[in-house]
This record gives structure tokens, sequence and C-alpha cells, in this order.
């Protein structure tokens, strides 16, 4: 929030920004219960972990980090899997479905790799989900020449820039406000990746600048 307001030519200090905060009730939205989505029992080949919890990136298509996650709507379930370059945080590949099967991964994949034609030796993490784990999925990242790097058993620290993403979705668009159909969540989520987190939303991470700030810097 601070550095939003610096961006509009408004010194302020973190400290005067809370106070105003907290005088007109504005609060940070907590995180909530987890859910499991990673299905694990499985008799897929397990990967090491070559990420080791290092989620710097010297260049773009050096290390991606996915997963998938999930919201509620009135009609059911819906999950998003989501590909992310962890050198400008950009999400780079999505995909929405009700169902959470290794199509919703690959077609997630392949989107990425349509936009960014990473080179052979990119790192590509995920946990040991069946999704990921499955022939097909495993049989595209062969194709694109990516190194395959998985997390260890339920330990969800070992993709944790992706998590910070998800958590960071869900506090700002998704937790708030009942969603009435699958399409109207979908629109939305289409909205805040395009529109709002990669080329608007600062990170810490980026001297606070957006994913696409980033990237144009870098290039």
């Amino acid at each position: 929030m601070t550095e939003e307001l610096k961006e509009l030519d408004l010194q302020v200090g973190h400290r005067r920004v809370g106070r105003l905060m907290r005088h007109n009730g504005i609060f940070v939205v907590r995180t909530r219960k987890h859910k499991v989505t990673t299905d694990s029992n499985h008799k897929f080949n397990i990967a090491p972990n070559l990420l080791d919890r290092d989620f710097t990136a010297d260049k773009l298509n050096q290390k991606w980090v996915v997963d998938i996650s999930y919201m509620w709507t009135r009609e059911g379930w819906l999950y998003l899997a989501a590909v992310l370059d962890l050198h400008s945080r950009r999400l780079i590949g999505w995909a929405i479905s009700h169902r959470m099967k290794r199509d919703l991964a690959i077609c997630a994949l392949e989107r990425a790799v349509a936009l960014r034609r990473p080179p052979k030796g990119c790192i590509h993490h995920s946990d040991r989900g069946s999704q990921y784990c499955s022939h097909e999925y495993q049989a595209r990242l062969r194709k694109h020449g990516f190194k395959v790097s998985m997390s260890g058993k339920g330990n969800f620290y070992d993709n944790a820039a992706m998590e910070t993403f998800f958590k960071t979705i869900k506090a700002e668009l998704i937790w708030r406000q009942t969603w009435h159909t699958r399409r109207q969540a979908e629109l939305a989520i289409f909205e805040y990746i395009n529109g709002f987190y990669n080329p608007r939303r600062k990170h810490s991470a980026l001297g606070w600048k957006s994913p696409l700030d980033f990237e144009a810097i870098a290039a």
C-alpha cells in the first residue's frame, strides 16, 4: 500500500499508512484453512528436488514452478493450475477447470511454453501430485527439454513461491465475495491475472516493481 501511494507522489511512511488503514477499517485478509489437493498416493516415478528451496533466478526461463489450487463456487469446486517464472514472478501459464485432472496441468504448461519457448535445461518444479507425475505430463516435459524437480512428500515449503501466489490471489480476489457460477469466477481470475497481477501488482522481491515492469527493465 505504501509503495502504491508513493507511485502517486504521496510521500508517506509505513507507520502512517498502517495507522490510516486501521482508522478506516482496512485490514489484511488472513489465510484460511488449507485444503489438500495433492494426490501423491500413486506409483509414478518421483524426481529429486533440484530447486532445493532456492527461489531466486538470474534470468527468465531458468526456473519455473507449478501447482494447482482451488476455489468454491455455488456450482461446486473450481481448480486453477498455474505456472510461475521465478525470475520475474510473472504468471506465464494458467488453466481453469471443474476437474483436477492431468489435462488441466498440461494445458497450463503448454500455454506457458507457447508464450516463452524456454531453452532446454529450464528447471520445472512441482509437487508429487499425480497430475505432474503422470506419464503424459512427464512426456511433455521431456519433449520441451525441462529438468524435472519435485518437492519432498507433503512439504509445501519446497514450493513456497507458488504457494505465495495462491495465497495472494485468494486474499485479494477469491475470498472477497461469493461466487455464484464457475464462469463468473473464471472471468474474475482472468481479469485479476492479466489486468492486475502481471502488469501492476508490486513485489518486494522485485524491488517493488510489477512482473511485467521488471521484465521490461531486464530486457
